[in-house]
């Protein structure tokens, strides 16, 4: 089937004042342990843990670039589940790089960038927050500063694995954001070589970059609960917020596709 279309429809349905509750200690250890199954190549076994929780391992072939994934999503698409978001593995080879996607919607084109990560680079795992940040009550929904989450559950069996991870957000332009990019580690003060590569490539692609071990960026993420744990864990994570045109349908947005794109190829040789 059409990878982009299917993921994409998903999320087309999310709003603000949409309903929202977040999965219990029992369900977030038990979808733990299924996706930890499925990472481990035990889709059987996978099946029997997510199955009470109303989810389901489905395998797809993509139309469009062959590729094969694993698809972790609600069994009923009005269920409570299928608010708590989905999870795209490849089939065809070991998991080597994750890209997240914790505010779709919200943060608006990030979930089509991280379709299009994920269809043009091989070795890799998509993560979709299954609401928009602001449905359900208070911040519930809000899975990038929240730790009771299935979204942060799946992040970190990724990162007990040493699977890196990137993270996509969105912000608005304006004069105290001057930039097509905020580049950064999270939690992490520290740099990588990734980092500095990825804000080289960007910049030499024309685009304003602030780079977060460099400089006092405004949107950091050193609240992050995923980059709190990926340091925690000693996992990589990078921490990327994206103007408008760096993440739409034009040239900018092309560039830093490619640019991406280059970072995880880094991280699936490695």
């Amino acid at each position: 089937m059409d990878l982009r279309s299917r993921i994409l429809m998903y999320t087309a349905g999310f709003e603000p004042d949409g309903p929202y509750t977040p999965p219990g200690d029992d369900e977030r250890e038990r979808l733990a342990d299924g996706v930890g199954r499925l990472l481990d190549g035990d889709a059987a076994q996978a099946e029997r843990l997510l199955a009470p929780l109303g989810l389901g391992v489905t395998r797809l072939t993509d139309t469009d670039s062959g590729r094969r994934y694993d698809e972790i999503a609600a069994l009923r698409p009005n269920g409570e589940a299928a608010r708590w978001g989905r999870l795209y593995l490849t089939a065809d080879s070991p998991v080597r790089w994750n890209v997240q996607v914790p505010h779709p919607v919200s943060d608006r084109d990030t979930e089509a960038l991280g379709v299009r990560l994920l269809e043009d680079t091989p070795s890799g795992a998509l993560v979709v927050a299954g609401a928009h940040r602001r449905a359900g009550r208070g911040d519930a929904a809000d899975v990038a500063h929240r730790e009771d989450s299935a979204f942060h559950s799946i992040v970190v069996e990724l990162q007990k694995r040493g699977v890196p991870g990137l993270q996509l957000h969105g912000f608005a332009e304006s004069s105290e954001r001057p930039y097509e990019a905020i580049v950064s580690g999270g939690a992490a003060q520290s740099t990588s070589g990734e980092a500095t590569a990825l804000a080289d490539r960007l910049e030499a692609d024309g685009l304003r970059v602030c780079r977060g071990w460099q400089a006092r960026c405004p949107l950091e993420g050193t609240a992050n609960v995923q980059g709190r744990s990926a340091e925690r864990r000693h996992a990589g994570f990078l921490h990327v917020e994206l103007a408008p045109d760096a993440r739409d349908d034009g040239p900018d947005a092309d560039e830093t596709s490619d640019a991406l794109a280059d970072l995880l190829r880094t991280w699936a040789d490695d």
